[in-house]
């Protein structure tokens, strides 16, 4: 990394000629005993007229991130004379060819001092040249006012095709990461290698590889965290939030003495409870390509319709019962997500047979329909919604070994046979905690909070030490009044970025607070001698605080306000088949419990056709995503299978997208 601060530095600083620059940089690096091969690493390019960044990668095989990463100006386009440092390909050099064609001739009177030599300089073509073409030369030295002939030449550079590339098949539950560790480049580089490649790599999948031996292929240690360097982050960084050495990370990670921390890279790093929550695990499986058994497969769906209840004497009777009994709707949009989903697997060849059961939020209904139906023939049942019912459904088919995956609720009881599909609270809050601390560029971390939430406060306290915590005001009577002043904030923001948690149920707190974080957003200002304050507001509990009419969604998305949930957010204009379709046949757009119903059955009845059952699923799809909602399983070593997977997501210009 010295052979290119070196560069940089004298290309900043030095008002000399260029070709004195590159004398410089080599001089430097000798008297300060730079070893040979930290330069090798690394070579110079001086610009020609006409080229372009994109014949500079091809010629020395390296890929254009590449090139900009060293050379940032770059990206405003090529300036003839100027240096470029080049990083060394890992895969074979291509040989570059000139080929000179003669155009004409210059007439030249030699002047009192001039030499072969420096006429060869000044017109850019070699001594030999010269000879060729003024004979008397090879006899006779150049005089004083001799008349010679300077050739001109077109000069054409000839690369020579050289295998860069190699097709890999990518192997399963391996993700953009994993691959590109192996082939030591970054995810970046691997997407320009492969502009068709999609968001998730699939097994099976070809792609295209830097071209090295098998041998300098990497392997993932799974005992081991890997973790990807963010834009200017350096080893003082990286010691201070990894808590490793430069070092240690040069002995992990062979060759990263010579190249230097680069952002993108993929480095191997002792294991590390908090960079391993944030891995990229964008290794989904896209089961409806990996389908295996097309047997007929069973499932049983239960749901309190209570349809008991139902007045069906009249169409106003029936409304008036749907609009009164939130279980009814909530069931009967959960159930017309189910009915997609069945209609989307019989066209993807799959053979299903699915029982529906009204389970009238009644357990004792719960064990009647259990006793009275064949479940013996079932593969997995989805529901009940309600904790009560869904726990005793969970015990009955038990001692059968029948999955029961639960749409809703995280505090359940996860007997042998229960797959929470719901990610625990505790997950949701330690997601964008894990994601606060591996930002390098926070300056500063305010907790703001409400009385009711002091114990959620002070366990941020102990996650971040150096926070400075702001409670909202109160009353005389020692009563929460739920309000700040812009002073109290704006006391302890500091230049630079500024992260805040607030964390609060109540909708005018909320809005109170983040108009004043609005107000408070400064860009830097040199003449009236103003340093940026940006602000990210963030929370581990969003709720319906964060989305009521007081709140101003204009607000949230200039503080990029973060948070961690179960399920994303889809929109009328998403381009996906399930929205098109649902919003086809119902004549509007689904809500989060019918794409739920459509998620979870893709996801449950997929799994059963990929493998040999649900269990076994878990090892063998590690990670499944769909409209809204994504599903990681884990076992507890006493006990059911827990999602393990939520998203972490901002608002964006008014809109709400994922984090990556």
């Amino acid at each position: 990394m010295l052979f290119i601060w070196l560069v940089t530095l004298l290309k900043k600083l030095l008002k000399i000629n260029y070709m004195v620059k590159i004398f410089s940089v080599f001089c430097l690096i000798y008297l300060l005993n730079i070893s040979t091969v930290q330069a090798q690493n690394f070579s110079t390019h001086q610009v020609k007229k006409g080229e372009t960044i994109e014949a500079l990668a091809k010629r020395y095989n390296v890929s254009l991130s590449q090139i900009y990463s060293y050379n940032p100006d770059a990206k405003e386009g090529l300036k003839p004379n100027t240096i470029l440092i080049i990083p060394k390909s890992k895969t074979p050099q291509p040989k570059v060819t000139e080929i000179k064609e003669l155009q004409g001739f210059k007439e030249h009177k030699t002047k009192r001092k001039e030499t072969l030599y420096s006429l060869s300089k000044k017109y850019n073509v070699l001594e030999e040249d010269i000879k060729k073409y003024n004979k008397f030369l090879y006899a006779n030295p150049l005089r004083k006012n001799d008349k010679i002939q300077i050739p001109i030449f077109k000069i054409t550079e000839v690369v020579e095709e050289v295998k860069t590339n190699k097709t890999y098949t990518v192997l399963p539950k391996e993700g953009k990461w994993r691959v590109a560790y192996k082939f030591g480049i970054t995810v970046k580089e691997l997407e320009e290698l492969n502009p068709d490649m999609g968001e998730v790599l699939q097994p099976g999948q070809k792609i295209n590889v830097p071209n090295i031996d098998a041998a300098k292929e990497k392997t993932v240690d799974e005992k081991y965290s890997y973790y990807k360097v963010l834009p200017k982050e350096g080893f003082y960084r990286l010691k201070l939030k990894l808590g490793i050495e430069q070092a240690e990370l040069e002995k992990l990670n062979p060759g990263l003495k010579e190249s230097g921390l680069k952002a993108g890279t993929i480095l191997k790093i002792p294991f590390n409870k908090a960079v391993a929550a944030t891995e990229d695990r964008k290794e989904n499986v896209d089961l409806a390509t990996s389908i295996t058994d097309f047997s007929t497969k069973h499932i049983a769906v239960m749901l309190p319709f209570r349809l008991n209840r139902v007045d069906f004497d009249s169409i106003s009777g029936t409304k008036n019962s749907i609009t009164r009994d939130p279980y009814l709707r909530a069931s009967l949009d959960f159930h017309s997500g189910v009915l997609m989903a069945v209609d989307q697997l019989k066209a993807l060849g799959v053979s299903l047979k699915v029982d529906v059961y009204d389970t009238k939020n009644q357990v004792s209904e719960v064990d009647y329909i259990i006793k009275n139906n064949n479940f013996e023939t079932v593969d997995a049942v989805i529901g009940p919604l309600i904790a009560k019912t869904f726990q005793r459904a969970a015990v009955n088919l038990k001692p059968l070994h029948i999955p029961v995956i639960s749409p809703i609720g995280n505090n359940l009881k996860l007997h042998d046979n229960v797959f929470q599909s719901k990610p625990a609270d505790g997950l949701i809050k330690s997601r964008i905690i894990n994601f606060v601390k591996a930002d390098t560029l926070v300056n500063n971390i305010i907790i703001i909070s409400d009385v009711k939430h002091t114990a959620v406060a002070n366990e941020l306290k102990r996650e971040f030490n150096r926070a400075t915590i702001v409670y909202s005001r109160k009353n005389k009577e020692g009563q929460d009044e739920n309000y700040v002043v812009v002073d109290d904030i704006k006391n302890v923001l500091k230049p630079g970025k500024n992260i805040v948690f607030l964390e609060t149920k109540n909708e005018g707190f909320a809005s109170n607070v983040t108009s004043i974080l609005n107000s408070l957003i400064q860009v830097e200002n040199s003449q009236e001698k103003l340093k940026e304050i940006s602000i990210v507001l963030a929370t581990t509990n969003k709720n319906k605080a964060f989305e009521g009419d007081e709140i101003s969604n204009e607000h949230l998305s200039n503080l990029q306000f973060h948070f961690a949930t179960a399920s994303k957010e889809s929109k009328e204009e998403d381009d996906d088949l399930f929205i098109k379709q649902y919003t086809k046949a119902y004549k509007e757009t689904p809500n989060s419990r019918a794409v739920l119903g459509y998620d979870l059955t893709m996801d449950t009845v997929l799994r059963l056709v990929t493998s040999s059952d649900l269990y076994m699923s878990v090892n063998e799809a590690p990670l499944t995503e769909y409209v809204e909602n994504k599903f990681a399983y884990k076992k507890k070593l006493f006990g059911g299978y827990y999602n393990d997977t939520v998203y972490l997501v901002k608002y964006d210009d008014l809109s709400i997208v994922e984090v990556e």
